[in-house]
């Protein structure tokens, strides 16, 4: 059995609309559905570990309102741990309005500016217990103290590095030993270009293992000086918002396992096409026997 697994950044509430098709500027559209769920780079990787018999914890921050109250109520239904979450009074937890086409693609506007950023509210506590911890690029105040005690510690580090300001980026980034961008957060990290140049050009930069996921076309890993590519699982796409953060909490989960990094990967590449599968959010989370079986037919 791993040790725990902290997950420090946000917590999101979604509010989701199905679409034909992801719309124009200036017009005016239907939707063919709407629901709210939880979501978040941490918050979302938290859950994934918990539903895939992990131990995890988040520390986050969320408003005295009913968006934060029904972010607790998920994640513990499902497990994880809330120990180190703070409450803020007058805060308004992040939410975010995500468009969702026919085809699983989607289009998320966020809204972060009801949380105060200061990372005062991190637990006080060690790290006792911590097989890893993986921190977000979208509260980097909170992500650097955190990745700066677990380095102290000797914990091992993941860095989910979705995007945001390339300073910001390359300094949480150098206190990790497992950096894994998305597209996006790579271009902000070392400009655009062919992506296994810009793989390099990142991993020129950094110390340790340096991925980036690249969606329906897998991910790309460089490790000890060679670039590798772990194949996605093919599946009808239902949805694909969150399945960045799945695969990351999944990822943090199989080297909490004891996973070689590159089978780790595979194990997060099933995870988040489950997860892309069934779409529905947090209640569409794949549990361990689905993720299994799925690896055990590809």
């Amino acid at each position: 059995m791993s040790g725990r697994i902290v997950c420090v950044g946000n917590g999101v509430l979604d509010q989701v609309y199905e679409v034909e098709a992801l719309p124009r500027a200036s017009v005016k559209t239907t939707a063919l559905n709407f629901r709210e769920s939880g979501g978040g780079p941490a918050a979302t990787a938290a859950l994934a570990i918990a539903r895939l018999g992990g131990s995890a914890s988040w520390w986050g921050r969320v408003g005295d309102d009913s968006a934060g109250s029904a972010l607790q109520t998920a994640l513990k239904r499902h497990g994880v741990d809330l120990s180190g979450l703070a409450v803020i009074a007058g805060a308004r937890t992040v939410r975010a309005a995500v468009l969702v086409d026919r085809s699983g693609e989607r289009c998320i506007f966020v809204d972060r500016n009801g949380l105060p950023s200061d990372a005062s509210c991190l637990p006080a506590g060690d790290l006792a217990g911590t097989s890893v911890l993986l921190a977000d690029s979208r509260w980097p105040e909170g992500s650097e103290i955190a990745l700066k005690r677990a380095r102290d510690a000797g914990i091992p580090r993941v860095f989910d590095a979705d995007g945001g300001d390339g300073k910001m980026l390359s300094r949480l980034a150098a206190l990790a030993d497992h950096v894994v961008f998305s597209d996006e957060g790579l271009s902000d990290f070392v400009g655009e270009g062919e992506i296994e140049a810009r793989l390099q050009r990142a991993a020129q930069k950094l110390e340790g293992i340096v991925a980036v996921t690249c969606g329906a076309a897998g991910s790309l890993w460089w490790i000890d000086g060679k670039t590798s590519h772990v194949s996605a699982f093919p599946v009808t796409t239902r949805d694909t918002t969150g399945c960045g953060d799945v695969f990351h909490g999944a990822y943090a989960l199989g080297l909490a396992e004891g996973m070689p990094p590159l089978a780790a990967a595979r194990f997060a590449s099933a995870t988040a096409a489950a997860k892309a599968a069934h779409g529905m959010g947090w209640d569409g989370m794949p549990d361990r026997k689905l993720v299994d079986n799925m690896m055990l037919r590809e």
